[in-house]
């Protein structure tokens, strides 16, 4: 050992020719995996305008771009069907041709057209399991389509309104790849969300991915299922199905540190340079069940996104929850024309703003200090550290500081400016607090 130290210290001292620029203050090294600074808005063109919806979205792209959104994820666009029809947008009769009250081809090319420049990418709702019961293929091509021992077409378990496709067909597969290849060619789209991933066969996902890839090596793809192997697919995100639930059992007086061990437990499976959806409301959530008491009330929802976003993965807002006073079920079979909130608007780009600017310390090594009434932690990396408070609840809450803050100055990430941090933190109702050193 001691000739390794001599011979180090000679080979120092012998390097006088020229001297190595190290930095004074050298960077440490991260603690964990990349993370993602990725954001998410769910648009449901029904929302937006009993017609013409494509144009209405468009005019909201401003403000949708102010949260600083990345990805503009537009729920169904292609035609539905009638026959067997319950109104799901979900139940598609031409996989080429769009609904005509959301507009035309031209209307669909100017909004990507607009997100591009507002920064945004824009994703696609695709359903590839099945197809509404007067598509034009059960005429044409029904060896498309599963059969039974009848050779009746099928349904998909508990879904009568749509037909089953058939992937063991190489006629299906291309077909569906001629589809999918259609929107990104004439509209310029950047991924797709890819409905019931889970009854598609793997390596259909496998096909179609690399095709899509060889028209746009950047194209995203979401899949909507919470199995890991669609990573190896080639997706790039999956759903963390349980951050929703979790969040709201933490503001309707369930524990506050379940928030926090759901999601440590969902980004474990995260493999590098991949990322996991999370959210408190989509359009299943917010369909099934009265948003507003599903989180206590709707003043709560930027509180619980701050739940969803902070654990890192990529988080998304539902097109409602900026919605004030935003109440009952919302079934996204409806045309229901919502009023966007400025004031939400502005609390979700201060979250989102923090989110981004966090990215580093988000990849820190994670305290949970949550309590039974208060969802806390700290992201570690160094001596630098990010702090998140959010009160789940409608009453005033004081949260002890962690012990090794407390006495420090600290950046407000969503206010601006220093705050000095005392022994205490107070929250308001649904409050939250976001800081970093």
């Amino acid at each position: 050992m001691a000739t390794a130290a001599l011979t180090a210290s000679m080979a120092l001292t012998s390097c006088t020719s020229y001297e190595i620029d190290m930095p004074e203050n050298p960077e440490v090294p991260v603690a964990g995996k990349e993370v993602s600074t990725n954001t998410v808005y769910e648009a449901n063109p029904r929302f937006f305008g009993t017609n013409d919806c494509l144009n209405a979205i468009n005019a909201q792209l401003p403000r949708i771009a102010s949260m600083d959104c990345d990805i503009l994820w537009i729920m169904p666009v292609c035609k539905p069907g009638e026959l067997k029809s319950i109104g799901s947008p979900y139940c598609i009769s031409d996989f080429k041709a769009l609904n005509d009250r959301y507009g035309t081809m031209a209307d669909l090319q100017a909004l990507v057209n607009a997100a591009h420049q507002q920064g945004m990418k824009v994703m696609l709702d695709w359903i590839a399991n099945h197809t509404a019961w007067d598509h034009p293929w059960l005429t044409s091509d029904p060896d498309r389509y599963v059969h039974d021992a009848d050779g009746n077409v099928v349904s998909p378990s508990g879904w009568d309104d749509v037909a089953q496709l058939d992937y063991s067909n190489p006629s299906t597969r291309e077909a569906m790849i001629d589809a999918m290849l259609y929107w990104v060619t004439e509209a310029g789209i950047d991924g797709y969300r890819c409905d019931y991933a889970d009854g598609v066969p793997g390596d259909f996902w496998e096909e179609v991915i690399s095709r899509l890839r060889q028209a746009n090596p950047n194209f995203i793809m979401l899949a909507e299922t919470s199995k890991t192997e669609f990573y190896n697919y080639g997706f790039d995100m999956i759903y963390d199905w349980n951050s929703s639930r979790a969040i709201s059992t933490a503001f309707t007086g369930g524990k506050a540190t379940e928030v926090v061990t759901e999601a440590t437990d969902a980004l474990a499976k995260v493999p590098d340079g991949k990322s996991i959806l999370r959210y408190v409301a989509n359009h299943d959530v917010a369909s099934e069940n009265a948003i507003d008491q599903m989180f206590g009330s709707s003043a709560a929802l930027p509180a619980a996104y701050v739940c969803a976003s902070m654990l890192n993965g990529t988080p998304m807002i539902y097109s409602a929850m900026d919605v004030d006073g935003i109440s009952g079920k919302l079934s996204f079979f409806d045309y229901k024309t919502l009023t966007f909130s400025t004031e939400l608007t502005d609390k979700y780009a201060a979250i989102n703003k923090a989110f981004k600017a966090s990215a580093e310390l988000r990849r820190g090594q994670l305290t949970n200090l949550s309590t039974s009434s208060a969802i806390c932690f700290v992201k570690a990396v160094g001596d630098r550290s990010l702090l998140v408070m959010v009160n789940p609840s409608n009453k005033d809450l004081t949260v002890r500081t962690p012990i090794v803050l407390a006495g420090t100055a600290m950046n407000d990430l969503i206010n601006g400016g220093t705050v000095n941090m005392g022994v205490t933190v107070d929250l308001p109702p649904y409050g939250y607090t976001i800081l970093a050193n």
